[in-house]
This record gives structure tokens, C-alpha cells and sequence, in this order.
């Protein structure tokens, strides 16, 4: 008989599975995310470095922000993590659910190492919030 923890296992292999082949065969999404950070300002509003204004315990890995003029549940702009690569293209997105404001987005990665997005990743699964990380495919 198989246990919540094996059932939990198989059932996030299953969604990443499905997750891949969702990213896989949609190019369209990456290209369209990577026209919307070119027309939109950068704005850092959180350095790499900085504390997490409610959660003092959280310490930005690297630049976090927003894409000014653009919409998202919390009201905000388009959240982004903004790695160290020169090249600004998309290479992944975090979906996130947030128990304490009580939503689910998407944040965009922006020019991020594999080492960057696993940090990212990392901080965005703390406190109240949850993610998975979906990596642009590699043409």
C-alpha cells in the first residue's frame, strides 16, 4: 500500500511532467513574456540584499521587483527576479500561492543563472508563500 508521502512524490512528478510538456509546447508564451519585460521599465524596488519589508527574516538573494505600467492580482505590476546575466530574457517563471494576502501569481525570471533560480525558488518558499519553479526549455 503506498503512503501519503509516496503519493505525494508520484503526484509532483506527475505535475512537473505535465508542467514541462505544457512549457514545451507553447514558445509563443515565452516569447510574448519576453516582449512584455522589453516594453515595460524595470523597477528594483527590493536589491539584492535587502530585507523583506513584513518578513525581517527574509534577505533578497538578488534583485526582486516589478515591470511598471503592467497589472497583477496583488494590484501591483508583474512581480520579476532579475538575475546576473546580460541577456534580459524570460528563462522561467514561479507560480506562487500566498496564504497571507491570499493569492496566486506569477513571477517572472529575468536573466537568471540555474544557481539564481534556485534561489529564487528558495525564497519564494518561505513564510506563508509557496512555489514551483518552470523553466523556459532550451532551444
Amino acid at each position: 500500500m503506498a503512503t501519503d508521502g509516496d503519493l505525494y512524490t508520484c503526484f509532483r512528478a506527475m505535475i512537473g511532467v505535465k508542467m514541462n510538456l505544457i512549457s514545451e509546447t507553447n514558445p509563443r508564451f515565452w516569447l510574448t513574456a519576453d516582449e512584455l519585460v522589453s516594453s515595460s521599465e524595470l523597477v528594483i524596488d527590493r536589491p539584492k540584499g535587502s530585507r523583506h519589508p513584513r518578513f525581517s527574516s527574509i534577505i533578497y538573494p538578488l534583485d526582486y521587483g516589478y515591470l511598471d505600467g503592467t497589472g497583477a492580482v496583488d494590484g501591483g505590476g508583474v512581480d520579476v527576479w532579475i538575475g546576473s546575466l546580460t541577456d534580459r530574457a524570460v528563462v522561467g517563471i514561479l507560480a506562487t500561492v500566498d496564504l497571507f494576502k491570499k493569492d496566486s501569481e506569477i513571477k517572472l525570471l529575468i536573466g537568471c543563472t540555474e544557481a539564481e533560480m534556485q534561489q529564487a525558488l528558495e525564497t519564494s518558499n518561505s513564510e506563508s508563500q509557496s512555489a514551483i519553479l518552470i523553466r523556459r526549455p532550451v532551444s
